[in-house]
């Protein structure tokens, strides 16, 4: 090693010792990547396990309800189901950026299964969802498990932070250049210490972990998630997308 540094003119020396410097930041920094890949799938696999076991008892339970049918065993077979295809695609958001598969997608019914599967998180409680007029022939372009995905993580928070009995409304706001399913509600608006810092500096405040999911889905459908709050009066969750993902529509709302 000492003879390689007399080799070097004296001028160089630097100029080495930088490189050297380089190529272990460069190690360090390639065995560190490699190390969170690896947690990264490690996590993601252990995701799908429990997907594949939240799956295997949806099934299960489906299978009774065919067999003896009874509509409450059959209820909670899709809830089950749906959780699995949630926590699958939790997995999937650490593996990498969601993929959508975009089709046709009738908004109304969409609506009313989120608002089903929310409202078995309720029992014994409820809450008066509803749907505006207007939309029973609006049609998105959209991955639909996806969509209900981001609207049920939407919903679920103007459920924890309503009451008995409290409205919970459902419209679709429409402009010349988007799109936008609101969720409005008349709670107790969140407080500045759930939301944390402004994620967008313009008041619209940061989302909790669920919300956080709900806004990836969005991203992958060149949309975007916001949610305007004032504590002690309420909130509105704007699911934004592009206009020309509205294939149809009915007497849409105007903004």
């Amino acid at each position: 090693m000492s003879s390689y540094w007399l080799s070097i003119p004296l001028f160089l020396a630097p100029l080495a010792v930088l490189l050297l410097w380089q190529a272990f930041r460069r190690h360090r920094a390639e065995a560190r990547a490699a190390r969170m890949a690896h947690e990264l799938s490690d996590r993601s696999r252990q995701f799908n396990l429990v997907a594949q076991e939240l799956r295997g008892l949806g099934l299960t339970l489906m299978g009774r309800s065919t067999a003896h049918p009874d509509p409450q065993i059959e209820t909670h077979a899709r809830a089950l189901l749906c959780l699995a295809a949630d926590v699958h695609d939790v997995a999937a958001q650490q593996a990498g950026p969601r993929v959508v598969r975009d089709s046709p997608t009738p908004l109304a019914p969409l609506l009313r299964q989120a608002v089903e599967q929310v409202s078995l998180t309720l029992a014994p409680g409820r809450r008066e969802f509803r749907i505006g007029e207007g939309l029973d022939n609006a049609v998105l372009l959209a991955d639909p498990r996806a969509l209900r995905g981001a609207l049920v993580q939407v919903l679920t928070r103007a459920v924890r932070h309503t009451r008995e009995g409290d409205p919970i409304v459902l419209q679709l706001v429409r402009s010349a250049e988007t799109v936008a399913i609101t969720v409005e509600d008349e709670g107790a608006g969140l407080a500045a210490e759930d939301l944390g810092a402004a994620s967008d500096g313009q008041g619209t405040r940061g989302l909790n972990l669920g919300l956080m999911v709900a806004r990836q889905l969005l991203h992958a459908h060149e949309g975007e998630l916001t949610i305007e709050a004032v504590q002690g009066i309420g909130a509105r969750a704007w699911l934004t997308l592009p206009r020309r993902r509205l294939l149809a529509e009915d007497n849409a709302i105007g903004a």
